[in-house]
């Protein structure tokens, strides 16, 4: 059990978590029924220590996830892991976990055109969820399964090492940048991420997720603005 703030941040840090953007972090202790959980579920200590993509994904497998119980496929990750650009999407979808595969149905076919339109091919990108595994009633994660999650989803950056991180969804834009802001405050603009385990930063680029595009269409024409965005940064690489 954590009594201090500090006392959780260091649990973080030697889980592989070493990134806030905010100044100071928010208080994660007050709800000590979730903090028994987190205890419960935290990832390995020897996290750091996997520097193959299919030995983590093993790891990430075996995490005691709730999720898990319910969920009828594992959906991670699949693509190129020497690529320079990484696509993180939120949690599966019902047809994701039919297919096995993230960003399937038609939320991955509007994703191959969003990627087909900046001349970028699915099978050449390193693409993953932050968490493998569908909620039974379609539930965005929590707070709690966001921490659960993210020491996962920062070794495989760190493994993977790209260039440029592209955000899709409002889950993987809390997992990475460790920020309570809205989407919305944070797309348009380039971020950086850095890691003790990195030596440089990556850049990382905000947007929606293909399916919250396909219920939302009005908002297709800020994400064709991030895609320009991605495209140009790309272009003068």
């Amino acid at each position: 059990m954590f009594q201090s703030n500090k006392e959780y941040i260091d649990f973080l840090i030697q889980s592989g978590v070493h990134t806030f953007l905010q100044e100071t972090p928010n208080n994660l202790l007050k709800d000590k029924e979730n903090d028994n959980k987190i205890v419960e579920n935290k990832p390995n200590k020897n996290l750091h220590e996997i520097n193959e993509i299919s030995d983590l994904v093993n790891l990430i497998a075996k995490h005691n996830s709730f999720r898990k119980k319910t969920a009828n496929k594992f959906v991670l990750n699949e693509g190129n892991t020497q690529s320079k650009l990484m696509i993180i999407g939120d949690t599966p979808t019902e047809k994701e976990e039919k297919e096995g595969k993230p960003f399937a149905g038609e939320v991955g076919q509007l994703l191959n055109k969003m990627l087909s339109a900046i001349h970028l091919e699915r099978e050449d990108i390193y693409i993953t969820n932050v968490i493998p595994w569908k909620h039974p009633r379609n539930e965005n994660p929590t707070e709690e399964e966001i921490l659960e999650f993210m020491p996962y989803l920062q070794r495989q950056i760190e493994i993977i090492k790209p260039s440029y991180l592209y955000l899709l969804g409002s889950t993987a834009v809390k997992t990475v940048l460790s920020t309570p802001l809205h989407l919305d405050k944070l797309r348009g603009k380039w971020h950086q991420y850095k890691s003790i385990n990195l030596n440089t930063s990556i850049e990382v680029l905000v947007s929606y997720h293909p399916a919250f595009l396909l219920k939302s269409p009005n908002y297709k024409k800020e994400a064709w603005a991030d895609l320009q965005m991605l495209q140009k940064k790309l272009n003068d690489k």
